[in-house]
């Protein structure tokens, strides 16, 4: 007996938009996707050269809908993919279908608007880790006395998301995985607490994650690059029981 699928909690790779073949518009990690977070009822995903997000609402029979989506502002003047036709396809879906590990998104009885296939979710060596900062522009970094947490950062799977602690503030963002270890933050925000009596350049370790273009990980020890140069930060992972 095969195994159910639920829409929610699922990587969906695209493979057709309307009559078009989408099976090689994308390759490992930058293939065009969507997922749905059954606790936070959010929608996630890639959309070719940007990574959107948004709200869902799911009825009974089927039936779906989505919010307004947001999406990053990446400029990619080599891509091919029409991305507003891919947003338009959430913006105009009232409902689905699942077939064996196949997705349609449709609107009213028409033709499918698109066609996704089930895809493996695999882990990677930098997602849902603690990562500790450890040294910044190649120097230590130690913690304040009245420092309320250690600087890190964590690589959230379901949404994309980057969250983290700069050292007085809170930060959030979104990433985007490639082949060879490339890596691409974007809309990184930073609440705006202040912390007079604590010495800490935030704006130092935000910068890290402007010019990051690449990672490498030795064992438990996270370097954020970009190009070949030496590291822009090194972090630690840090496990908790």
């Amino acid at each position: 007996m095969e195994e159910e699928v639920f829409i929610e909690n699922t990587k969906w790779v695209i493979s057709r938009l309307e009559v078009q073949d989408m099976t090689n518009a994308g390759e490992s990690d930058q293939d065009i996707h969507f997922m749905l977070n059954s606790k936070t009822m959010r929608v996630s995903g890639f959309s070719g050269c940007n990574t959107f997000m948004g709200t869902y609402k799911l009825e009974d029979g089927n039936r779906i809908s989505f919010s307004e989506l947001g999406s990053t502002r990446m400029a990619c003047p080599d891509s091919k993919i029409d991305e507003a036709a891919i947003l338009s396809v959430f913006e105009t879906a009232d409902n689905f279908r699942i077939t064996n590990n196949t997705l349609e998104l449709n609107k009213a009885k028409m033709t499918p608007l698109a066609i996704f296939k089930k895809s493996e979710m695999h882990d990677n060596p930098i997602t849902e880790k603690y990562w500790k900062l450890k040294i910044l522009g190649g120097k230590e970094v130690k913690m304040a006395d009245n420092q309320e947490r250690e600087i890190y950062f964590m690589l959230k799977t379901n949404e994309s998301q980057v969250t983290g602690f700069a050292g007085c503030n809170q930060i959030t963002g979104a990433y985007t995985l490639e082949d060879g270890n490339r890596i691409r933050f974007s809309n990184m925000g930073i609440t705006l607490k202040a912390c007079p009596d604590v010495v800490v350049d935030e704006s130092q370790f935000l910068k890290v994650f402007e010019l990051a273009d690449n990672y490498t990980i030795t064992d438990d020890v996270l370097s954020l690059n970009v190009a070949k140069r030496a590291p822009l930060a090194v972090f630690e992972a840090i496990y908790f029981d």
